[in-house]
Parts: structure tokens; C-alpha cells; sequence
């Protein structure tokens, strides 16, 4: 599975209607919609398609047509979003009508050809589940443990210091396990 970490944004343009395709991550979906609304008050539609993962890992889709005949703008997006094997992501399109009417066909090559568009022109990464892990060390072994969590590929660590350090770090499972056999006796697991 595929996914991306930052807003990207394509256009297309055929028979003068512009579509304007944003790829999001699934964070930063909520409310932009109503945000696209709101930059793009002359556009006709606000398309969109999503699909995520829930806690049990399994997907979830989701999609709207925002009034473009059912089954012709929203559909054509989720499908490539399946078919590029993309998770955690939206794709949001904006339709400015060109004065020609596209029919069903030329509406689902366009919706198709506008996500397309954007996962081509966006930075795609492999998508990797995160799990959580916390542990407590001494203050006299944080340089040491910085050095064997970046040697692990692990950059999301949160320290905090009190008595003892107290750690949460978040990577995938098999760079956590890797951590954590050459960490040894640095740290005391509490999760």
C-alpha cells in the first residue's frame, strides 16, 4: 500500500471545464471541502474520495459526487485510488464548468485523468503501520539511545525528564524490535 505525507495539487483542463485535484493525507481532510468551497466560490463541484484504514486495519471508502450525475466523478477517483494500492489518503477535485457539457463518459475520463494526474506529480511513499512503545532509561544513557534509535530508523521519539527519562516512540514494528534488541539493558520496557 501507497500513501502520501503532504497536500499535492494537479489540473486538468478538457473541453474548457477545469478540474483541480488536491491528494491529501486522511489528516488533513476534515473540513477541506468546505475550504475548497470557499477558495473556489465560482466552482461548480467539490468531488471527493477517500480511503483509510480503521483500528481494526481494515479500509474504509468513502466518496461524494457533490452533484455531478451519480456514479461519474467520485467512483472513477476511488477506483484509481484502489488501483494505485493508495491508503490514509483523499483526493478532492474541483470542477470549473467550461460552457460544454461533457456527458458520463467524458465526465469519468476527466475525474480519472484529474486523480490521475495528481498521484503522478505527488511524492508517494510505501505506507507502514506505526505501533507505540514506551520506556524509561537513565539520563546517563540518552545520547547513547539517540544514536540506536536513528541507527534503527526511528525519528518519532518524545523524552521526558524527571526522575528517570521517560520515552514514547512510534515506527513500524520490526524497526521497534530492532530498537529495543540493541538497547538491551539502557532501557526498561512499560509497554
Amino acid at each position: 500500500m501507497n500513501t502520501v505525507l503532504q497536500q499535492n495539487r494537479a489540473t486538468v483542463e478538457i473541453k474548457q471545464s477545469k478540474f483541480i485535484a488536491y491528494l491529501v493525507p486522511i489528516a488533513a481532510f476534515g473540513g477541506l471541502q468546505e475550504k475548497l468551497r470557499a477558495e473556489h466560490p465560482k466552482s461548480r463541484h467539490v468531488v471527493y474520495a477517500l480511503r483509510s484504514l480503521n483500528t481494526l486495519d481494515q479500509i474504509v471508502e468513502n466518496s461524494s459526487d457533490d452533484g455531478e450525475p451519480k456514479g461519474s466523478s467520485a467512483v472513477p477517483a476511488l477506483n484509481v485510488l484502489r488501483g494505485e494500492e493508495m491508503i490514509n489518503v483523499a483526493v478532492l477535485i474541483v470542477r470549473y464548468f467550461g460552457g460544454t457539457k461533457l456527458g458520463i463518459g467524458g465526465l469519468v475520463k476527466a475525474y480519472t485523468e484529474a486523480t490521475k494526474k495528481v498521484i503522478s506529480e505527488s511524492y508517494i511513499i510505501k505506507y507502514e503501520k506505526l505501533h507505540t512503545r514506551s520506556f524509561v532509561s537513565a539520563y546517563a544513557a540518552v545520547q547513547q539511545i539517540e544514536y540506536l534509535l536513528a541507527q534503527a530508523g526511528i525519528a518519532e521519539a518524545q523524552k521526558q525528564f524527571a526522575t528517570a527519562v521517560s520515552w514514547q516512540i512510534s515506527a513500524p514494528q520490526e524497526r521497534i524490535d530492532a530498537f529495543v534488541m540493541s538497547a538491551g539493558r539502557l532501557i526498561r520496557c512499560s509497554a
